[in-house]
C-alpha cells in the first residue's frame, strides 16, 4: 500500500484538507460577525435597561415628594 503512495495522490490529499480549511474559515468568520452582532443587541437591550431604571428612579423620587407634601407618607 505504501509502495502506491505518489506526489499526485498526496497533492489531491492536500488540496482537499486545503478546500475544507478554506471552507471552516469562511464559516467561523460568519460565526465571529454573528457574535459582534448579537454583542450589540446585547448592549442596546442593557442600555435600554438603564435608561428604563433611571425613568422609574425619577418617578418614584416624584412619587416620594408628592406624598410628603399631602403628608401621606408611610
Amino acid at each position: 500500500m505504501v509502495e502506491n503512495v505518489t506526489n499526485e495522490l498526496l497533492f489531491e490529499h492536500l488540496k482537499a484538507i486545503q478546500s475544507r480549511l478554506s471552507t471552516m474559515d469562511d464559516r467561523l468568520r460568519n460565526l465571529e460577525t454573528d457574535m459582534r452582532s448579537v454583542k450589540g443587541h446585547m448592549a442596546s437591550f442593557q442600555q435600554a435597561e438603564v435608561a428604563q431604571d433611571g425613568a422609574i428612579a425619577a418617578i418614584q423620587a416624584r412619587l416620594d415628594r408628592i406624598e410628603r407634601r399631602l403628608d401621606i407618607a408611610d
